[in-house]
């Protein structure tokens, strides 16, 4: 009789690379992505045909604002009680403001694409209807994360600037006062309000929190170094960190101050940014810009130092820690109060 033998009998398993491996995850996280943008679009498109069906519904009947609030309040009663969830009456008015705020479905479609409705209901909250839609463009331009938009809708990021920013195509060239910002929030930095630290741990929080930084200091801004020497026939000196900002052309040019700015700030600054400018400004580039980035500004030095009338050298105050709302307005709007007093009948400084 013949032995059956015991040996099993060893089934060639496939050598599966991790290349192959990899490539067919990606093919899953690409078709997963497109699903949720799809799906995304979808409900985007949808709110935004109520919201349009709303308005023209309202301009059937009475003007009155009473008609609109009661129309909403019918229409969220139908609509939960057939769809459930996500149709009371805040919701369907945030539906019509997005219809009128974006009356265009191509720019829904084409410029506003890659926005999530929590960007558009993050947005919608804010009151002046020009930082909205600058939000909300913005938001697109850059690929802000909701995270990020949220964080910069309450530190009034747009409110912040020297000018009030218009879209560049708008324009016929870029506006420095329209990039940069006064004050600076930098609660990222991770420092407590109470802390006390040193010039150079600033700066090395700064550079451990690039990113974030960059982000803060607004659009086309690049980082090119941390204390970049210049040499000149007689001396070294040192910058704390400079910057390229694309929009501009120009190089940008930070000295971090512990305390109240001061005239030998201001100076050093008009020294680094002249010295920039001779020694490594290459063609094509605009005049150097200079910012003393300082804990506290001063309407003395904006008034009598060489800041005066100086279009290329900023005094901005930066705050380590989120101030409240309140807080915050009554320092945008004084250092705003100094930047006028900075630019006020100016009729010296150097041409910029």
């Amino acid at each position: 009789m013949r032995k059956k033998s015991n040996d099993k009998v060893k089934l060639n398993e496939p050598n599966i690379s991790s290349s192959f491996v990899s490539e067919v995850k990606q093919i899953i996280y690409l078709g997963r992505q497109k699903a949720y943008a799809s799906i995304n679009s979808a409900m985007m498109e949808t709110y935004w045909n109520i919201g349009k069906r709303i308005v023209i519904e309202e301009q059937k009947g009475d003007k009155r604002a009473k008609y609109g609030k009661r129309l909403i309040q019918e229409l969220s009663k139908e609509l939960t009680g057939t769809f459930g969830k996500g149709f009371s009456p805040r919701y369907l008015a945030y539906f019509r403001l997005f219809y009128t705020v974006i009356p265009d479905i191509k720019i829904l479609q084409t410029r506003l694409q890659n926005l999530t409705w929590s960007h558009i209901l993050k947005t919608l909250r804010v009151e002046n209807p020009v930082a909205m839609r600058w939000y909300l463009d913005t938001a697109a331009e850059q690929m802000w994360s909701v995270k990020t938009l949220d964080r910069n809708i309450s530190t009034q990021y747009y409110e912040r600037h020297y000018k009030a920013p218009i879209p560049q195509k708008k324009k016929k060239e870029a506006d420095s006062l329209e990039l940069l910002k006064n004050p600076i929030i930098a609660e990222f930095l991770g420092f407590r309000q109470d802390y006390s630290f040193s010039e150079n741990e600033l700066e090395t929080a700064i550079i451990n929190h690039l990113q974030e930084f960059i982000m803060e200091l607004g659009r086309g801004f690049a980082f090119m170094g941390r204390q970049q020497m210049i040499r000149t026939d007689t001396q070294d000196y040192f910058i704390d960190l400079v910057f390229y900002n694309v929009i501009l052309k120009c190089y940008v040019l930070i000295d971090l101050k512990i305390g109240l700015i001061t005239h030998q700030d201001v100076g050093q600054m008009d020294m680094y940014v002249r010295m920039y400018d001779e020694l490594q400004r290459t063609e094509g580039d605009n005049p150097t810009i200079g910012i003393v980035l300082c804990s506290e500004t001063s309407k003395d030095i904006a008034k009598y130092s060489i800041l005066k009338g100086n279009k290329r050298l900023f005094a901005t105050k930066y705050k380590i820690y989120l101030p409240t709302e309140e807080q915050l307005r009554e320092e945008i709007e004084k250092q705003k109060q100094i930047f006028k007093i900075q630019h006020a009948k100016a009729k010296d400084g150097f041409e910029k």
